[in-house]
């Protein structure tokens, strides 16, 4: 026997976070009438993670489905709502959810005028599109946007689909997708960039010799925030700063500026925090402001002189 308030669902967007949350509502009973897929790749994601799921056109799904989930581009989501408002496709009453960090519930306004509730609900995670990513839901939060009567369907199905719900404000939306980018994309070029780094210098397996180094720093600034802040920045320690940044200096690509950047940062809040002294922020600052690469003119004649460093 179906559990009570069983929805039939349709998913736009076979793509890597489509296909994870249709397979997490479909485990939670609801059913799934129908799933888009265009390209080669998310016919197959369909198929593993929703076998037996028909491949339909976007307006046959809308038609059959209580419960519409947009997994699109964020980019791509407020085109294809106006689309589907143009063709008459919205119903009263029925369930419309993207899952767009950027974005609440505003950008459904076709949505609510056509009489059906808008919902935002996105996953704080990075998805695979492998069934794994079903496990990692357990362990992740939504961060869900509805108008006040509406949020606790949306909390609802987040909690079916095994996930925590957070209810972020609809004017914050920008700022807490800003956090998560911010955090998880930036996190991968750091990783990426400390990798190339070792591999120059003939390390072979660079990721045996960050990751136990990166998960327990990952762990420690999860549970201690700032207090588990470390390193030559936080310890005042200018001949290292001023080594470190002479040395990427000398070689070619992205990361002395990523360094600059981040060392910049955490300098000012280690000064926060009362880390470092005045004198010692400044000795920092200085440091990394001394060698220069030449770009855009730079050390070269008519540039700027090495060891200045415009809007700092």
């Amino acid at each position: 026997m179906a559990r009570p308030g069983r929805l039939g669902v349709g998913i736009i967007g076979a793509g890597k976070v489509g296909a994870v949350l249709g397979a997490a509502l479909r485990a939670a009973e609801h059913a799934v009438v129908g799933v888009s897929a265009v390209s080669e790749a998310s016919r197959e994601r369909a198929e593993s993670l929703l076998p037996g799921v028909p491949i339909l056109e976007i307006q046959d799904i809308v038609e059959r489905s209580e419960l519409v989930l947009l997994a699109v581009p964020d980019d791509a989501l407020g085109e294809l709502v106006e689309g589907l408002a143009k063709l008459g496709a919205w119903q009263p009453g029925q369930l419309v959810a993207h899952t767009s960090g950027r974005f609440g519930v505003g950008i459904l306004k076709p949505v609510r005028a056509a009489g059906a509730i808008p919902l935002a609900l996105h996953p704080a995670m990075t998805f695979t599109g492998m069934s794994l990513d079903l496990t990692r839901l357990m362990d992740c939060t939504f961060g869900v946007s509805a108008d006040a009567a509406m949020l606790p369907i949306a909390q609802a199905l987040v909690v079916e689909m095994g996930a925590e719900p957070v209810a972020i404000a609809e004017a914050d939306r920008t700022i807490y997708h800003a956090a998560l980018a911010h955090g998880s994309n930036h996190l991968v070029t750091l990783v990426a960039q400390a990798s190339e780094l070792l591999g120059q210098i003939g390390v072979e397996a660079p990721e045996r010799m960050l990751g136990p180094l990166l998960r327990a720093t990952l762990e420690n600034a999860l549970a201690s925030g700032e207090s588990a802040l470390t390193g030559p920045v936080a310890r005042g320690d200018v001949g290292t700063v001023a080594a470190h940044a002479e040395a990427l200096n000398e070689l070619d690509g992205d990361v002395l500026a990523a360094y600059r950047a981040m060392a910049h940062a955490t300098a000012r809040r280690a000064l926060n925090r009362g880390l470092l002294k005045g004198n010692q922020f400044s000795d920092i600052t200085n440091a990394l402001n001394g060698p220069r690469t030449p770009d855009n003119g730079e050390d070269r004649p008519g540039g700027n002189p090495a060891g200045t460093q415009e809007g700092n």
